[in-house]
């Protein structure tokens, strides 16, 4: 078969076929050899790999702890800000900072980290973004307590905005009862409830927002249910403003 093709002048089968094993061969070693060098290189590199590894976990976690420092700076720096406006109404006012709430939750308070000696007086009314919080109960020299809105024993005189019907704004664990309202007042679901003038705060300030009203049996009086203009559940900044 050589032979004719050499005389014909054509590619031999046996040629071809030799050709096409060889290059199978000869590719398998390459890919084989080139394999065992990346391994061996791989091996090499391992040390040094590690290395990096461990330098980039610690970068990593590096990033992750200042995200973290960053997202509660931001928080802290928008919780300041909030109760600015109170105290540009109210100039004499004391910024303060939420540092407990009781765990048992038998009453309604919390506790600031001003007292005594920045000026904080017992009875003094307590405002945050949003509106009314409550009243200082008791004063120590670096902290106070102060009783929410929502506390049993707390009694705030109270006006609905539209119609101007007083009443008496007592809490009830979750919400605040504003009772003793004229049966014929007109009260509407939604209607915004402020403080009248008072020992603890001037008048105006949001206490809440009806969310149900009830109707005595005698038929003299109505009480209007409220969700509170503030939400205490998450308190941080407050402003204690003088009585």
């Amino acid at each position: 078969m050589q032979i004719n093709a050499q005389r014909t002048g054509t590619e031999s089968p046996l040629t071809n076929a030799g050709l096409s094993v060889l290059s199978f061969v000869e590719g398998a070693a390459t890919a084989t050899i080139n394999g065992v060098r990346g391994a061996g290189n791989a091996v090499l590199s391992l040390p040094q790999l590690e290395r990096e590894n461990v330098a980039l976990r610690a970068e990593n976690q590096t990033l992750r702890t200042q995200n973290e420092r960053l997202h509660e700076l931001a928080a802290q720096y928008a919780a300041e800000v909030s109760v600015h406006p109170i105290v540009e109404t109210n100039p004499n006012g004391i910024e303060a900072r939420v540092v407990g709430y009781p765990p048992e939750n038998e009453s309604r308070t919390i506790t600031i980290d001003r007292g005594a000696n920045a000026g904080i007086r017992k009875d003094e009314g307590v405002l945050a973004q949003g509106g009314v919080v409550g009243r200082i109960a008791a004063v120590s020299p670096f902290s106070s307590q102060v009783v929410l809105v929502t506390d049993y024993t707390s009694r705030i005189p109270a006006v609905t905005r539209r119609g101007r019907y007083w009443g008496i704004a007592r809490g009830n664990l979750a919400s605040v009862r504003v009772e003793y309202i004229p049966q014929d007042a007109a009260l509407k679901i939604g209607d915004v409830v402020v403080t009248g003038e008072g020992r603890s705060f001037h008048s105006g300030v949001p206490i809440g927002t009806i969310t149900r009203i009830e109707r005595g049996d005698a038929n003299l009086y109505q009480t209007a249910i409220l969700k509170p203009a503030v939400d205490l559940g998450s308190l941080d900044r407050v402003v204690v403003v003088p009585k």
